[in-house]
């Protein structure tokens, strides 16, 4: 199958085709979920949680950012590739905003960028799409706003929540987003809010009611123990297998089971008498 695009991914949603997306931060992450045939994978800011190792997104920066999606992109013949714009870099104005959506396709060769363009920036939405560069918007649980927000907190779940969620998601529409990811949102109010939209709509802690679903995939894999939210599925318990592994690693280097001679490269004896009478 050909690479995905905006134009298959509406095709998608058009035929009533569920949308599959994960994340990944590296080639051979991203090569296993190409190769899945996972549709869209987003290189999300949490790489600075689950990859480096900080307490939120914050510390992601454009030019971490820009190496973990060039190495994603280079794993993909088939999987959309969608960049995370980091904290900082589309807050200030409409030019710089611009210049960092380019970095990311110019650089790094995604297939477009997604930021968390609250009501205050949709007119930075509007200039990176006259570029014709496709953006995904996002609404609900904003991680970057952690700070404002007191927490990692379900939105929508009140009035003013609620109609934040709506407004955001049609000026969003509006701007010119081929799709929308809704974060931790009540699963009633992303499925109502889907079915008055006519772009995709890829839940991460939105309910089924949306067109497609995302998820971390240290989650998916239980590769992060840190924090889980209540949305994640651990599929497999990765982390615990490489534990395993890695013990199982050191008790036989401790105990002369590894390296076997198969894992050994051999020399004739000639060369090594010829040796050993040389260096005498």
């Amino acid at each position: 199958m050909s690479k995905h695009t905006v134009k298959t991914i509406k095709a998608m949603h058009d035929k009533k085709e569920t949308i599959t997306m994960l994340t990944a931060y590296d080639f051979p992450t991203a090569k296993k979920v190409n190769d899945a045939g996972i549709d869209m994978i987003l290189v999300g800011d949490s790489c600075a949680m689950v990859v480096h190792g900080h307490p939120n997104t914050l510390t992601a920066t454009m030019d971490m950012m820009v190496l973990h999606c060039a190495a994603v992109a280079r794993a993909c013949d088939r999987t959309m590739v969608i960049a995370d714009m980091p904290f900082g870099s589309f807050q200030y104005g409409i030019e710089e905003t611009m210049r960092n959506a380019a970095r990311f396709v110019t650089e790094a060769k995604v297939d477009g960028v997604k930021f968390e363009a609250t009501p205050h920036h949709i007119e930075k939405t509007e200039a990176i799409v006259k570029m014709g560069i496709p953006v995904v918007g996002h609404v609900g649980l904003h991680p970057q706003a952690v700070g404002a927000l007191g927490g990692l907190k379900v939105q929508g779940k009140d009035i003013e929540t609620a109609r934040k969620v709506v407004s955001e998601a049609i000026a969003l529409q509006e701007a010119g987003a081929f799709a929308i990811i809704f974060e931790a949102v009540p699963a009633k109010l992303s499925e109502w809010v889907t079915n008055r939209l006519s772009i995709p709509t890829i839940s991460i802690g939105g309910g089924p009611g949306c067109s497609g679903q995302l998820l971390v995939t240290h989650d998916v894999l239980g590769m992060y123990d840190n924090f889980t939210p209540s949305f994640a599925k651990r599929y497999r318990e990765v982390g615990q297998l490489m534990l395993d592994t890695f013990k199982q690693y050191k008790e036989e280097v401790l105990t002369g089971v590894f390296p076997a001679k198969e894992n050994c490269y051999s020399m004739s004896d000639e060369v090594m008498e010829a040796i050993e009478k040389e260096f005498k």
